[in-house]
Protein backbone atom coordinates (compact mmCIF):
# COMPACT_ATOMS: atom_id res chain seq x y z
CA UNK A 1 0.00 0.00 0.00
CA UNK A 2 1.68 3.07 -1.07
CA UNK A 3 1.06 5.21 2.26
CA UNK A 4 0.97 8.92 0.52
CA UNK A 5 -2.76 7.89 0.01
CA UNK A 6 -2.55 8.73 3.92
CA UNK A 7 0.35 10.70 4.97
CA UNK A 8 1.86 12.90 5.34
CA UNK A 9 -0.58 14.66 3.25
CA UNK A 10 -3.28 14.71 5.65
CA UNK A 11 -4.44 13.13 8.47
CA UNK A 12 -8.21 13.75 9.93
CA UNK A 13 -8.35 11.91 13.38
CA UNK A 14 -11.79 12.64 14.33
CA UNK A 15 -12.77 10.64 17.99
CA UNK A 16 -13.01 11.87 21.91
CA UNK A 17 -16.80 11.80 21.26
CA UNK A 18 -17.18 13.36 24.67
CA UNK A 19 -14.95 16.32 23.85
CA UNK A 20 -16.31 16.26 20.22
CA UNK A 21 -14.76 16.22 16.98
CA UNK A 22 -11.08 16.24 17.06
CA UNK A 23 -9.23 17.07 13.40
CA UNK A 24 -5.27 16.92 13.01
CA UNK A 25 -2.97 17.50 10.25
CA UNK A 26 0.43 15.08 10.72
CA UNK A 27 3.26 16.97 9.55
CA UNK A 28 5.82 15.93 12.25
CA UNK A 29 6.82 15.03 15.37
CA UNK A 30 9.94 14.21 17.32
CA UNK A 31 9.82 11.43 20.37
CA UNK A 32 8.56 12.60 23.62
CA UNK A 33 5.20 14.08 24.59
CA UNK A 34 2.63 13.01 21.85
CA UNK A 35 -0.84 14.34 21.47
CA UNK A 36 -3.74 12.28 20.28
CA UNK A 37 -3.55 12.57 16.15
CA UNK A 38 0.69 13.64 16.02
CA UNK A 39 2.52 11.83 13.28
CA UNK A 40 5.03 9.34 14.67
CA UNK A 41 7.50 6.84 13.22
CA UNK A 42 7.37 2.76 14.41
CA UNK A 43 8.53 -0.08 13.51
CA UNK A 44 6.12 -2.00 10.51
CA UNK A 45 4.01 -5.24 11.64
CA UNK A 46 6.85 -8.07 11.08
CA UNK A 47 5.34 -11.10 11.24
CA UNK A 48 8.75 -13.08 12.69
CA UNK A 49 8.45 -10.58 16.02
CA UNK A 50 4.62 -9.54 16.33
CA UNK A 51 1.63 -11.05 17.51
CA UNK A 52 -1.31 -10.02 15.44
CA UNK A 53 -5.46 -10.74 15.39
CA UNK A 54 -6.82 -10.25 12.02
CA UNK A 55 -5.56 -10.19 8.16
CA UNK A 56 -1.44 -9.53 8.25
CA UNK A 57 -2.01 -7.87 4.99
CA UNK A 58 -4.60 -5.31 6.48
CA UNK A 59 -3.81 -2.03 4.79
CA UNK A 60 -4.31 -0.71 8.69
CA UNK A 61 -2.74 -1.87 10.98
CA UNK A 62 -3.76 -0.64 15.05
CA UNK A 63 -0.69 -1.23 16.97
CA UNK A 64 -1.25 -1.52 21.19
CA UNK A 65 1.96 -1.11 23.14
CA UNK A 66 0.49 -2.40 26.44
CA UNK A 67 1.51 -3.57 29.88
CA UNK A 68 -0.45 -6.66 31.20
CA UNK A 69 -0.90 -5.18 34.78
CA UNK A 70 -2.34 -1.99 33.64
CA UNK A 71 -5.72 -1.28 34.43
CA UNK A 72 -6.43 0.46 31.19
CA UNK A 73 -5.46 -1.93 29.25
CA UNK A 74 -7.77 -4.16 30.36
CA UNK A 75 -10.69 -2.07 29.44
CA UNK A 76 -9.08 -1.45 26.04
CA UNK A 77 -8.73 -5.07 25.68
CA UNK A 78 -12.18 -5.47 25.38
CA UNK A 79 -13.16 -2.42 23.17
CA UNK A 80 -10.52 -3.85 20.79
CA UNK A 81 -11.91 -7.19 20.34
CA UNK A 82 -15.20 -5.03 20.08
CA UNK A 83 -13.61 -3.21 17.18
CA UNK A 84 -12.34 -6.37 15.50
CA UNK A 85 -15.44 -7.58 15.86
CA UNK A 86 -16.53 -5.16 13.56
CA UNK A 87 -13.87 -4.46 11.10
CA UNK A 88 -12.01 -8.01 11.34
CA UNK A 89 -14.27 -9.40 8.49
CA UNK A 90 -13.58 -7.05 5.95
CA UNK A 91 -9.82 -7.44 6.02
CA UNK A 92 -8.72 -3.94 6.01
CA UNK A 93 -7.72 -3.32 9.65
CA UNK A 94 -6.01 -6.04 11.89
CA UNK A 95 -4.55 -5.35 15.47
CA UNK A 96 -0.96 -5.87 16.29
CA UNK A 97 -0.05 -6.06 20.21
CA UNK A 98 3.11 -5.36 21.51
CA UNK A 99 4.80 -4.89 24.97
CA UNK A 100 5.00 -1.80 27.02
CA UNK A 101 5.35 -3.36 30.96
CA UNK A 102 6.22 -0.31 33.21
CA UNK A 103 7.88 -1.91 36.03
CA UNK A 104 8.49 1.10 38.16
CA UNK A 105 5.40 0.91 39.00
CA UNK A 106 4.17 -2.69 38.19
CA UNK A 107 7.17 -4.82 39.18
CA UNK A 108 5.65 -8.07 37.44
CA UNK A 109 4.66 -6.84 34.15
CA UNK A 110 7.64 -7.57 32.69
CA UNK A 111 7.90 -11.17 33.59
CA UNK A 112 4.04 -11.37 32.29
CA UNK A 113 5.31 -10.18 29.29
CA UNK A 114 7.51 -12.81 28.85
CA UNK A 115 5.09 -15.26 29.75
CA UNK A 116 2.76 -14.58 27.35
CA UNK A 117 5.86 -14.90 24.71
CA UNK A 118 6.22 -18.39 26.08
CA UNK A 119 2.65 -19.04 25.31
CA UNK A 120 3.42 -17.74 21.87
CA UNK A 121 6.41 -20.17 21.52
CA UNK A 122 4.93 -23.41 22.87
CA UNK A 123 1.08 -22.70 20.89
CA UNK A 124 1.49 -20.39 18.16
CA UNK A 125 -0.17 -16.69 17.87
CA UNK A 126 -3.20 -18.15 18.45
CA UNK A 127 -2.08 -19.23 22.07
CA UNK A 128 -0.63 -16.01 22.93
CA UNK A 129 -4.01 -14.28 22.48
CA UNK A 130 -5.37 -16.21 24.31
CA UNK A 131 -3.27 -16.12 27.25
CA UNK A 132 -2.83 -12.75 26.97
CA UNK A 133 -7.13 -12.09 27.32
CA UNK A 134 -6.86 -15.01 30.37
CA UNK A 135 -4.70 -12.73 32.35
CA UNK A 136 -6.46 -9.93 31.80
CA UNK A 137 -9.52 -11.76 32.71
CA UNK A 138 -7.92 -12.88 35.84
CA UNK A 139 -5.98 -10.24 37.11
CA UNK A 140 -7.37 -7.21 39.53
CA UNK A 141 -4.21 -5.22 37.44
CA UNK A 142 -1.90 -2.88 39.30
CA UNK A 143 0.70 -5.20 40.31
CA UNK A 144 -2.16 -7.49 42.04
CA UNK A 145 -1.40 -10.96 40.23
CA UNK A 146 0.00 -13.41 41.46
CA UNK A 147 2.85 -15.14 39.41
CA UNK A 148 2.15 -18.89 40.28
CA UNK A 149 -0.68 -18.42 38.51
CA UNK A 150 0.96 -17.98 34.98
CA UNK A 151 1.65 -21.52 34.87
CA UNK A 152 -1.85 -22.41 35.55
CA UNK A 153 -3.66 -19.71 32.81
CA UNK A 154 -0.98 -21.60 30.56
CA UNK A 155 -2.04 -25.12 31.13
CA UNK A 156 -5.86 -24.02 31.13
CA UNK A 157 -5.40 -22.90 27.63
CA UNK A 158 -4.05 -26.30 26.87
CA UNK A 159 -0.36 -25.40 27.18
CA UNK A 160 2.35 -27.77 28.53
CA UNK A 161 2.91 -26.42 31.57
CA UNK A 162 6.39 -28.09 31.85
CA UNK A 163 7.76 -26.51 29.22
CA UNK A 164 5.83 -23.02 29.89
CA UNK A 165 8.14 -23.10 33.24
CA UNK A 166 11.33 -23.93 30.85
CA UNK A 167 10.78 -21.04 29.01
CA UNK A 168 9.75 -18.90 31.44
CA UNK A 169 12.29 -19.36 34.11
CA UNK A 170 15.21 -19.07 31.28
CA UNK A 171 14.19 -15.77 30.61
CA UNK A 172 14.98 -15.82 27.01
CA UNK A 173 11.96 -13.76 25.99
CA UNK A 174 13.30 -10.86 28.47
CA UNK A 175 15.29 -8.97 26.03
CA UNK A 176 12.63 -9.02 23.50
CA UNK A 177 10.17 -7.20 26.24
CA UNK A 178 12.77 -4.56 26.91
CA UNK A 179 13.48 -4.27 23.20
CA UNK A 180 9.67 -3.59 22.39
CA UNK A 181 9.62 -1.12 25.72
CA UNK A 182 11.96 0.63 24.12
CA UNK A 183 10.50 1.22 20.49
CA UNK A 184 7.18 2.70 22.43
CA UNK A 185 9.58 5.41 24.08
CA UNK A 186 11.45 5.75 21.24
CA UNK A 187 8.14 5.88 18.93
CA UNK A 188 6.51 8.86 21.82
CA UNK A 189 4.85 6.56 24.41
CA UNK A 190 4.94 7.94 28.23
CA UNK A 191 2.26 5.65 29.28
CA UNK A 192 -0.03 2.34 28.60
CA UNK A 193 -1.95 1.70 26.58
CA UNK A 194 0.01 3.99 23.71
CA UNK A 195 -2.01 3.26 20.33
CA UNK A 196 -0.79 3.94 16.92
CA UNK A 197 -2.83 3.65 13.26
CA UNK A 198 -0.53 2.65 10.67
CA UNK A 199 -0.74 3.04 7.07
CA UNK A 200 2.28 1.40 5.83
CA UNK A 201 5.26 3.38 7.58
CA UNK A 202 3.32 6.45 8.83
CA UNK A 203 1.52 6.00 12.27
CA UNK A 204 -0.78 8.13 14.04
CA UNK A 205 -0.50 8.32 17.92
CA UNK A 206 -3.64 7.82 20.12
CA UNK A 207 -3.11 7.72 23.99
CA UNK A 208 -5.09 5.82 26.46
CA UNK A 209 -8.06 3.65 26.48
CA UNK A 210 -9.87 5.43 24.22
CA UNK A 211 -13.61 4.14 24.23
CA UNK A 212 -15.02 2.16 21.28
CA UNK A 213 -16.62 5.02 19.87
CA UNK A 214 -13.20 7.07 19.54
CA UNK A 215 -11.69 4.43 17.72
CA UNK A 216 -14.62 3.87 15.39
CA UNK A 217 -14.40 7.16 14.15
CA UNK A 218 -10.11 7.55 14.27
CA UNK A 219 -10.11 4.22 12.42
CA UNK A 220 -12.91 5.68 9.87
CA UNK A 221 -11.00 8.56 9.07
CA UNK A 222 -7.94 6.79 8.25
CA UNK A 223 -10.18 4.39 6.17
CA UNK A 224 -12.29 6.94 4.23
CA UNK A 225 -9.22 8.08 3.06
CA UNK A 226 -7.66 4.98 1.42
CA UNK A 227 -9.00 4.06 -2.62
CA UNK A 228 -11.66 1.86 -2.45
CA UNK A 229 -12.68 2.52 0.64
CA UNK A 230 -15.49 0.67 2.00
CA UNK A 231 -16.30 1.67 5.89
CA UNK A 232 -18.71 -0.71 7.82
CA UNK A 233 -19.24 -4.19 9.42
CA UNK A 234 -21.51 -4.84 12.26
CA UNK A 235 -21.95 -3.22 15.62
CA UNK A 236 -20.49 -5.38 18.65
CA UNK A 237 -22.95 -5.40 21.84
CA UNK A 238 -22.08 -3.62 25.07
CA UNK A 239 -21.30 -0.49 26.29
CA UNK A 240 -18.44 1.59 25.14
CA UNK A 241 -15.71 1.74 28.04
CA UNK A 242 -15.31 5.38 29.55
CA UNK A 243 -12.51 6.96 27.81
CA UNK A 244 -9.43 6.98 30.16
CA UNK A 245 -6.01 8.27 30.18
CA UNK A 246 -2.45 6.22 29.90
CA UNK A 247 -0.89 4.62 32.99
CA UNK A 248 2.18 6.37 33.12
CA UNK A 249 5.16 5.77 35.30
Amino acid sequence: MNSNYILPITIVVAGLLIAGAVFFVGKSSTPGATQDGAKVTARVYDPAIDHILGNPNAEVKVVEYMDLECLHCKIFEVTMHQIMDYYGDSGRVAWVQRHFPLAQIHSKAPKEAEAAECAAELGGNAAYWKFVDTVFEVTPSNNGLDLAQLPQIAGQIGLDVGAFKTCLDSGKYAKKVTDQYKEAIDAGGQGTPYVLIMVGTDAVALAGAQPYDSMRAAIDAVLAQLPDSNVGGTVPTGSPQPTSSPEVQ
